[in-house]
């Protein structure tokens, strides 16, 4: 069972399969970074740890973002939004926040502007 403060689990609206999505962004200049997932204990590690910790659909594990890359998001803020089901993590990025090496997830996905 998860170490999640009630006040803050109650306030959270999950998939089915008990996940909330995080929008991640740079918190000085509100550049959007990527998108991943969080349960309860990913968020509870999130925020007792300030190292931006996500719940891993592909590999059905937690990672600690650049924990493997070097790469690590260092939190700032965690707010949640006004229907509770949606996370935005404010964070200072180090290095690079897509996998494939680009600056953001969205740097090559322009579809139209």
């Amino acid at each position: 069972m998860t170490s999640l403060p009630t006040e803050i689990a109650d306030r959270l609206k999950r998939t089915p399969d008990g996940l909330v999505p995080a929008v991640v962004q740079q918190h000085d200049t509100g550049e959007v970074l990527m998108l991943a997932w969080m349960d309860d204990e990913a968020l509870h590690r999130t925020l007792t740890t300030g190292r931006a910790t996500y719940w891993s659909r592909s590999r059905g594990e937690y990672w600690v973002k650049g924990e493997t890359s070097g790469n690590p998001q260092l939190v700032k803020e965690v707010r949640l939004d006004c229907d509770g089901d949606t996370l935005l993590v404010k964070v200072d990025q180090v290095g690079v926040a897509c996998h494939t090496g680009a600056r953001t997830c969205f740097d090559d996905g322009l579809l139209s502007g």
